[in-house]
């Protein structure tokens, strides 16, 4: 039987300026409980938001704001909009330096330079290895993440650039924390692929041809939230760890006592 789960859109407000904007309260347990309702939200960045969305974030009550991204997605696209009283944690999920040179291909390259680098299935490619990587190298930036939801950065919005990979990775991991089905988990996941979710492609080359169907299809794994993405950060958890529970306690140092703490304040 198919696990039915609760539609986003029933805490889903109309923002202006922020993208991918969703409660992942309602999502179930393997145990038969759920995450509770605003709780733990997520998001794409907050550099554009307008002043009715800031108002809106603001009535939320949130005590953290967890930004992963990096000094050069906040040169891009600008730092976060202040939100009285809420805490900002910069907790960047790639090297500032990495990738720079590839994204500034993806925004300025011709059709020819991008086959080059994304063809044949090399942009999945590209984007399972960066999964795969997160899992296993950023370690100690997850194990902040939740000791600090433990301790008291809750109720919480978690964000990067597109709030689909390094944010989807971050929520994964605490939904995994907290014993959350991951059928659930993938559900949450894929929303991202919802088209007003979508993070908008910036291409300098404002032709025609900048954004041709080869393009776009050249470009979509990048934007993509794709099961088989998700499907790399299990395996790597596994092959790195044998097991989720091992993975939580030896490589996030998440002892269960933290792990009850969260479930006290992350479910109902």
């Amino acid at each position: 039987m198919t696990q039915q789960f609760p539609p986003a859109e029933l805490s889903e407000p109309e923002l202006a300026g922020v993208r991918n904007f969703r409660d992942v309260g309602g999502l179930p347990t393997v145990d038969g409980r759920r995450v509770r309702q605003g709780r733990l939200f997520r998001s794409g960045h907050l550099a554009h938001a307008t002043a009715s969305d800031a108002a809106f974030l603001s009535s939320l009550g949130l005590h953290t704001v967890f930004d992963f991204r990096n000094e050069a997605d906040q040169r891009l696209e600008g730092p976060d909009v202040e939100l009285p009283g809420v805490r900002n944690v910069n907790l960047p999920l790639t090297d500032p330096a990495d990738g720079a040179e590839f994204w500034k291909m993806v925004r300025d390259g011709d059709l020819d330079q991008l086959r080059s680098i994304l063809s044949g299935g090399r942009g999945a490619d590209r984007m399972a290895v960066a999964y795969r990587t997160i899992i296993k190298e950023r370690t100690a930036e997850h194990s902040k993440v939740l000791h600090a939801l433990a301790e008291d950065s809750v109720p919480a919005l978690m964000h990067c650039a597109a709030g689909k990979d390094r944010a989807g990775l971050s929520i994964a991991v605490t939904l995994l924390a907290v014993g959350v089905e991951r059928d659930a988990i993938e559900a949450d996941y894929l929303e991202s692929n919802v088209k007003h979710r979508r993070y908008k492609v910036h291409r300098s080359d404002s032709s025609p041809n900048a954004m041709s169907p080869e393009v776009m299809e050249l470009l979509d794994p990048l934007f993509d939230a794709r099961a088989e993405y998700l499907a790399a950060a299990y395996e790597t958890i596994e092959e790195t760890w044998g097991d989720v529970d091992t993975y939580l306690s030896t490589g996030l140092k998440v002892s269960a006592e933290t792990r009850e703490r969260l479930r006290e304040r992350l479910l109902d």
